[in-house]
């Protein structure tokens, strides 16, 4: 079973991925590594970060040695914040910096002093104050907005080194519903590899989309995603690191990356999605939708000779034609495993366990223990080890345990007890024990007698 990585680690991951997709590239781990320290990289929260190479090389030996687990960050020992300043004023540096991020420390000390919390004439060190606020956690930095990245053109020589995923939204059928289709693409031969439909951009579907890709097309090496709401959760960089790929999330209007994904959905909305627009006998169901445009990407797209390969080369011609072979999982079951999820949470004294909004009934004999809890993301269930079996989880149902009997343990029986013989039963076995022995008297005696 493999347990889930932190967002830090998730993070150091796609550092890690940035600089092995470069060396896949052709550059040395030299090169790819002052590129990436030389570039702003972008967290799945949205927070822009620069690494130094020193810090790079750390993260390339961990991932080698350990893989993701080697990237989780060490857990440090809590120190005291300041051994001078009062905890009733770091506290309140600690309110004010989250309410207010923008105020600096000397606008903070004189709050305090407004709010009596230290005297007027008392005079606090600022430098005193801002070790232990960055000891305690606190942002002391304004976030400044970096412009620029990576904008390199790339394109790779064989299949499922790299894929690609987009999606496009489009209206379908008389009440012009709202759908989206997450095309799957390669970036060597352009062979559309599957597509998913949905009411809108969710981790859920592009998970369910990622692994019947590969059940059809097999493993990948690294993927490249926008910044959409399905691709930037950390289920999506956890799964696809479990696969054994690389994970790049490009920027937002990154011409060279999304050239091609572009590319192909202005061609897909020409061909068969402007049509779905007011179509009175269209199926608007998204099962529908999804087989129809699977009939078009690989009957249609796939054999049309593409303008990015050649005159006259179809994406088929291409795929079919190449030497690389393809990887597959050893069996469903394995590829199933990889998408499930581990999360540890404390249960409640009442046998529930909160997950996402909505409180899950745990069995009995568990309440107020930490259980894990496996996700699979796929059906979207969750389960807990329960007795030596995954049982799983379901809301409480807090009207059915009103009237519901309490079940009760049943006491147990009273293990019997072995009594000492008593003296009639001695006597018994002394006066009529049996004449011969078990054998029959017919064992042959310790010594021969002469």
């Amino acid at each position: 079973m493999h347990v889930t990585a932190s967002g830090e680690a998730l993070f150091r991951y796609l550092v890690v991925s940035a600089v092995r997709v470069r060396m896949v590239q052709g550059l040395s781990q030299a090169a790819a590594v002052e590129e990436v320290a030389g570039t702003p990289l972008r967290t799945i929260e949205g927070v822009h970060r620069r690494i130094a190479a020193r810090t790079i090389y750390r993260w390339l030996s961990a991932w080698n040695a350990s893989g993701i687990v080697g990237l989780e960050p060490a857990v440090r020992e809590p120190k005291m914040a300041s051994r001078v300043l009062s905890n009733e004023l770091l506290s309140f540096v600690a309110q004010q910096k989250a309410a207010d991020p923008r105020a600096s420390l000397p606008e903070i000390l004189k709050r305090a002093r407004e709010h009596q919390i230290i005297d007027a004439d008392e005079t606090v060190d600022r430098v005193t104050l801002w070790r232990a606020v960055r000891r305690m956690g606190v942002p002391t930095k304004r976030r400044k907005k970096l412009h620029g990245g990576d904008t390199r053109s790339f394109e790779y020589p064989h299949r499922m080194q790299m894929l690609l995923c987009d999606g496009k939204h489009f209206r379908a059928g008389a009440t012009r519903a709202k759908r989206v289709a997450l095309f799957f693409l390669d970036d060597a031969t352009r062979l559309g590899l599957h597509v998913v439909v949905g009411t809108a951009e969710s981790a859920a579907l592009f998970l369910r989309g990622l692994y019947e890709m590969v059940r059809r097309h097999g493993l990948f090496g690294s993927a490249f995603l926008d910044h959409g709401p399905g691709f930037i959760a950390n289920d999506t960089a956890a799964i696809v690191e479990r696969l054994g790929a690389l994970l790049v999330l490009g920027t937002v209007g990154y011409p060279p990356g999304r050239g091609k994904i572009e590319r192909f959905n202005q061609r897909a909305d020409a061909a068969v999605l402007q049509s779905m627009d007011g179509q009175r006998d269209l199926d608007t169901r998204c099962e529908a939708l999804e087989l129809r445009l699977n009939h078009w990407l690989r009957e249609r797209y796939n054999h049309e000779p593409h303008e990015g390969l050649g005159k006259d080369v179809t994406p088929w011609q291409r795929w079919s034609s190449d030497p690389q072979a393809l990887r597959f999982p050893e069996d469903d079951a394995a590829l199933r495993s990889s998408f499930v999820l581990r999360e540890t949470r404390k249960a409640t004294k009442d046998h529930l366990v909160p997950w996402y909004g909505v409180d899950l009934e745990l069995p009995r004999g568990l309440a107020g223990t930490q259980v894990e809890l496996h996700h699979q993301v796929l059906d979207d269930t969750v389960r807990v080890l329960h007795e030596g079996r995954l049982v799983r989880l379901f809301p409480v149902d807090r009207h059915a345990n009103a009237a519901a009997r309490r079940g009760r343990t049943p006491a147990a029986e009273p293990s019997p007890t072995e009594l000492p013989p008593s003296a009639a039963e001695l006597a018994f076995r002394r006066d009529l024990r049996p004449m011969v022995g078990p054998d029959g008297g017919f064992s042959l005696p310790n010594k021969e007698v002469p």
